[in-house]
């Protein structure tokens, strides 16, 4: 007979260890949900560290290992030397977003701690953020200049006042005639002619590139890398390589696209030079082509590279560098544009008033919105224009007719407010026509030439000419530091001399 009641089973060794497992990974699981992760945070990334900063890096990123207390980043956040910003915030990543430009060259620190996570335990030392210190600086403050005396007369010189270093970076046999830095200032577009041949009266100019010998680490190139494993050997100044011949065409003037990556060149065809004049487009790895457009005056490329304004019949035209495309837009109560803003929303343009006893022009602030407001007008000429970084100043250089009997204009340096349309005079300038301006990129101050003309009795052969057609002995360079008042606007200060003897200055991006 068998024993009808049932035994209870027993665990064998291999489930009572498998059981006690779980157990112990099951308490563990719910210790670290309850109490959580008690490492500290800590700053993942920085998008500035260690790079080169421009005028067009407005904002920098952190991101965070974990959520934080917005609140506490903010108050604990420093720069040195302050740059006033404010802040935005996506998940984990917070952006600081720079009111203007940080002024070139310098270099600055930016330091985190005391921040706390947004699962903040107060009573938890460990909750608080990790000491964070990152590193980066801006761009040298250099410029280029054409040199007008000894050695360095007709020969592109850069200058870097950061270091206080000048470099010759032409060489004796080419006369440059005009130029344009590239956006990273590692090589500058340049005309020149043979210096034999510019003697003898021939101007037979060639478009050439050369290199600065600069190398900028922009926060876009490194990609959140380590420099140091980015970095590649930094070319000599002074490397020239020609981009566009004269042989079958004569090369007038040019522009650099603000991408770098276009140049568009006006060109004149030696054998049928009626009819065949117009602009030419010159890109990376293509042939140069011509830019399929009815001819036209003076032209600049717009912010956005991919389109030109040039000046045809009687307004300018907005034409797309995409021959098959149609063209954007005409504006006809214009024949210039003098400039673009940086972000392409506004552009200053000028007016001819046709008026038989009195002719004038003015300057237009023209928007991307469709709206055309008056700055001023004037019955002498508008040599230039420049906006400032915020784009709350737009800096002119033009002339007023003086009532006199001789036809003699009055140079000035000027400031509008672009939002009060107010008109302050900076600067009285001596009496010529071909002076140049050149804003700095981090709207600090503004270069200008003063050329001293030679008389036609002491002219020789092969001297450099003003745009006015007239020998040039010398030309200084003069410094204008930008102070701003109290509402914001800029206020006349005294001019400083440069110990250089130059002309066209131009700031490097």
């Amino acid at each position: 007979m068998t024993d009808s009641t049932a035994r209870p089973k027993l665990l064998q060794p291999l489930d009572r260890t498998a059981l006690v497992l779980m157990l112990v990974l099951g308490l563990a699981i719910a210790l670290l949900v309850l109490k959580g992760d008690r490492t500290a945070p800590h700053v993942r990334d920085f998008s500035w560290q260690n790079a080169h900063v421009g005028a067009e890096d407005t904002a920098f990123l952190l991101t965070f290992s974990r959520p934080m207390d917005r609140t506490s980043v903010e108050e604990n956040l420093r720069l040195e030397p302050p740059l006033p910003g404010k802040f935005s915030w996506s998940g984990r990543r917070m952006a600081y977003t720079l009111e203007k430009p940080a002024p070139y060259g310098t270099q600055f620190e930016v330091r985190l701690q005391g921040a706390r996570d947004r699962f903040d335990n107060s009573d938890d030392e460990r909750t608080a953020i990790e000491p964070f210190l990152g590193k980066f600086q801006t761009r040298d403050r250099a410029f280029v200049y054409l040199g007008v005396e000894g050695e360095q007369e007709g020969r592109l010189v850069m200058y870097n006042l950061t270091h206080q270093q000048e470099q010759v970076l032409t060489p004796e046999s080419l006369v440059v005639m005009d130029f344009e830095p590239y956006p990273d200032g590692d090589r500058i577009l340049f005309s020149a002619t043979d210096r034999t041949a510019q003697q003898q009266g021939s101007l037979d100019q060639r478009i050439y590139t050369v290199t600065t010998g600069i190398q900028v680490r922009s926060p876009d190139s490194l990609g959140g890398q380590d420099p140091a494993s980015t970095s590649t050997e930094p070319q000599s100044a002074g490397v020239i390589q020609q981009l566009l011949d004269s042989q079958d065409y004569q090369n007038l003037k040019f522009d650099l696209s603000p991408d770098g990556q276009t140049v568009i060149v006006q060109r004149v065809s030696r054998e049928n030079p009626g009819a065949d004049f117009g602009l030419w487009i010159l890109q990376p790895n293509a042939e140069p082509r011509p830019l399929e457009t009815e001819p036209g005056g003076d032209f600049l490329i717009a912010p956005d590279s991919s389109s030109v304004a040039i000046a045809q019949g009687q307004g300018m035209a907005i034409l797309p560098l995409d021959d098959q495309a149609d063209p954007l837009d005409f504006l006809p109560q214009f024949g210039m544009v003098m400039s673009f803003s940086r972000d392409g929303t506004a552009a200053a343009m000028v007016r001819f008033n046709v008026e038989p006893q009195n002719p004038t022009r003015s300057l237009f602030l023209v928007t991307n919105q469709g709206t055309e407001e008056e700055l001023f007008r004037t019955n002498g000429s508008i040599l230039s224009a420049e906006f400032d970084p915020a784009k709350r100043v737009l800096y002119c250089l033009m002339t007023e007719l003086l009532p006199t009997e001789a036809y003699l204009e009055q140079p000035y340096l000027i400031a509008v407010d672009l939002e009060t349309k107010q008109r302050t005079n900076l600067l009285l300038l001596p009496i010529q026509r071909d002076i140049q301006m050149s804003l700095a990129p981090d709207g600090l101050g503004v270069l200008f030439d003063q050329v001293i003309a030679e008389t036609e009795e002491g002219a020789e052969p092969g001297m450099l000419r003003s745009q006015e057609g007239k020998a040039i002995a010398s030309s200084k360079l003069w410094f204008l530091p930008v102070v701003l008042a109290a509402d914001g606007t800029p206020a006349p200060v005294e001019a400083q001399p440069l110990p250089l003897a130059g002309l066209r200055p131009h700031w490097l991006p």
